[in-house]
């Protein structure tokens, strides 16, 4: 493999901050990095720093072929994009059309990226380029960058702005279509599935430093691990959570550490004590002597935006029953009404038609998208910011100070100094965070809390949500943190309806497959946006919904959706069960590590429930195709 860029003991630094300390590194053809790292710790200059537009202070950059040799396309933060371009001029340049349609990588970019090779979902390819919002600007310069396709690609946050099938295809794209011989791809990234699933590589900058680990963000945390205990550093607060990720990375799909080529078994005997990130038990009795037994519900609720005739219905005549301590991920596509959902639920909207009922008992917090609550504290020191809500508060069962918690989040003692008007996009959302946990909610909801977060901060947070009993909401496209804090997930596909996934994340990009699939194969031969018309509300007997799943409707009698409703409740509580037995058979082999009998005869038992639970999810999926 040829070496496509090398640093050799470059340094950079910015007043008293040695961003890049000493750095030597370089990227082979074939290698697919993730990079990682603190917010504001130079992941950004490094990716710079290897594009040329940024001169280090001292060592030397050498690319292959020289000056002229091979080609960097960098996606940076920034938009770059003249508004006067079309989509056409934008994305494919000056690239004649038979070239480009009868390329299928160039057909993949378009379809994956904007909808179709129309480019449907950004309003076409003839419309301007000035009009598009952020997120939609941010998916032409990238999808322009990889129908270039350099040699070497620098993408510095490209999962920003996608949804999770976006992510998904992103991720499947880098590692299967643009991979050939004299190329490479480096991606800043804090989104963890992403970089599990596209990562031969990562690299973490730290402390000027750029240490690299084999493999994606399972591989990472392993090997972390391991380089912490020969060090003796596991008394260490970051040591200890990293642990805890190190246990829950190992319970989870075997997939996740398939990667890893180097000797894991220390790391494993690091969590052969390791208990489960919660004990779910335990904070669903304390949720439920907070909560009572009523906390949130929803029925038959309807809720549109618009006006006739381009009203969109976006919940539509929906029932939704939040139980004491229940913690639940919300994926949906753009648009569908995810934020709206959220926003009905704590009475912030009114109803169009239905009924919200609330506990008598029920507190809620609600971090939404935006961050203006903070400007009347531009002036405040963080620490002020914080105690002005409350100076102390309960988590997992123990009291904790204002600036332990703030700590925990992500402000060491010299940061909690600092004035809330010079705080960076992240920082101010783990102020909002701290602030929320501070009020003592017995129901947090969450629209997209890890917008900015980097890595370690959203592992704290992750932490600390473990340790927070109450009842959980949040809607989120990072897919990790999906699986990582709620027990259950729901979704929305733009028909006004919210649908259970007992299958999770996986099932959801199943349905939008099925769904784009049964679109094409009815001749439209492109992809509506979520919401857009005819996507929902519309209850006049069609037996296929938006989404392209078979609904009920009159082909199915009152007494067929009955039998599937009863069968639908009892394929739940036999999931419940199965959930139930998996997790104890994961602590189980967690707590049988080192005893290859045993782990063996776990794993078969394992295996019979998994199995048994995937033939549910099959049957649970008929029986909802019936009840629509």
């Amino acid at each position: 493999m040829a070496n496509l860029i090398s640093l050799e003991r470059v340094s950079l630094v910015f007043g008293t901050s040695h961003v890049l300390d000493d750095v030597s590194l370089g990227v082979l053809t074939g290698d697919r990095i993730g990079v990682v790292g603190v917010n504001g710790g130079g992941k950004s200059t490094l990716l710079r720093v290897m594009a040329g537009l940024q001169e280090p202070d001292s060592g030397r950059i050498t690319k292959q072929g020289g000056a002229d040799g091979i080609r960097i396309g960098m996606l940076a933060q920034d938009d770059a994009l003249d508004p006067e371009w079309t989509i056409r001029e934008a994305v494919l340049g000056d690239l004649p059309e038979h070239v480009w349609a009868g390329d299928p990588r160039v057909r993949d970019v378009l379809t994956g990226l904007l909808g179709g090779v129309e480019a449907q979902n950004v309003g076409g390819l003839d419309s301007r380029v000035g009009p598009k919002s952020g997120g939609e600007r941010r998916r032409l310069a990238l999808a322009r960058l990889l129908v270039a396709d350099p040699e070497l690609l620098l993408l510095d946050e490209p999962t920003n702005h996608l949804d999770v099938e976006g992510v998904a295809w992103l991720a499947d794209h880098l590692a299967t279509k643009r991979p050939r011989p004299g190329n490479a791809t480096v991606a800043i990234t804090h989104d963890r599935w992403f970089l599990d699933a596209y990562a031969t590589l990562t690299w973490e900058v730290e402390g000027g430093r750029v240490s690299a680990f084999e493999g994606g963000y399972a591989a990472y945390v392993l090997a972390k691990a391991e380089r912490d205990r020969l060090a003796g550093v596991l008394a260490d607060r970051r040591s200890n959570l990293m642990r805890k990720e190190l246990a829950w990375l190992r319970r989870g799909a075997p997939a996740r550490t398939s990667k890893p080529k180097f000797r894991i078994e220390a790391a494993n005997a690091l969590i052969a004590d390791e208990p489960a990130p919660r004990n779910s038990v335990e904070l669903a009795s304390f949720a439920s002597r907070r909560l009572g037994k009523d906390v949130l519900d929803l029925e038959d609720a309807t809720v549109s935006v618009g006006e006739p005739p381009n009203e969109r219905r976006l919940l539509d005549h929906v029932t939704w029953r939040l139980a004491p301590g229940e913690r639940v991920g919300i994926v949906g596509v753009n648009g569908a009404g995810k934020s709206t959902l959220l926003r009905a639920l704590t009475g912030e909207i009114p109803l169009d038609a239905g009924r919200r009922k609330i506990g008598k008992t029920v507190a809620i917090a609600h971090l939404t998208q935006e961050v203006r609550e903070l400007e009347r504290f531009e002036q405040w020191r963080v620490i002020e910011a914080i105690e002005d809500v409350k100076q102390w508060t309960t988590l997992g069962g123990k009291e904790i100070s204002a600036g332990q918690l703030a700590t925990r989040l992500g402000f060491p003692g010299g940061r909690q100094q600092s004035r809330v008007g010079d705080l960076s996009g992240g920082e101010r959302r783990r102020l909002q965070l701290t602030r929320l946990l501070l009020t003592e909610p017995n129901v947090l909801i969450l629209d997209e809390p890890t917008n900015d977060l980097d890595i370690e901060t959203l592992t704290s947070l992750e932490d600390v949500l473990d340790g927070w009993a109450g009842t959980l909401v949040v809607v989120s496209h990072d897919r990790y943190l999906l699986e990582r804090v709620a027990d259950k997930q729901l979704a929305l596909l733009g028909d006004g309806r919210v649908r259970d996934l007992p299958g999770g994340v996986e099932e959801y990009l199943r349905l939008r497959h099925a769904a784009i699939t049964a679109q094409a194969a009815g001749g439209s031969g492109r992809t509506s946006p979520a919401g857009s018309e005819g996507a929902g509300g519309d209850s006049s007997g069609s037996t296929t919904g938006a989404d392209g799943i078979p609904r009920g409707g009159p082909t199915a009698t009152p007494a067929e959706v009955r039998d599937a409703r009863k069968s639908m409740a009892r394929i739940e509580r036999q999931l419940s069960r199965l959930q139930e037995r998996e997790e104890r058979l994961h602590g189980e082999m967690a707590e049988k590590a080192t005893d290859p009998a045993a782990l063996a005869e776990l794993n078969t038992k394992l295996q019979a429930v998994v199995s048994e639970r995937e033939e549910l999810e099959v049957e649970w999926l008929e029986a909802a195709e019936v009840v629509g």
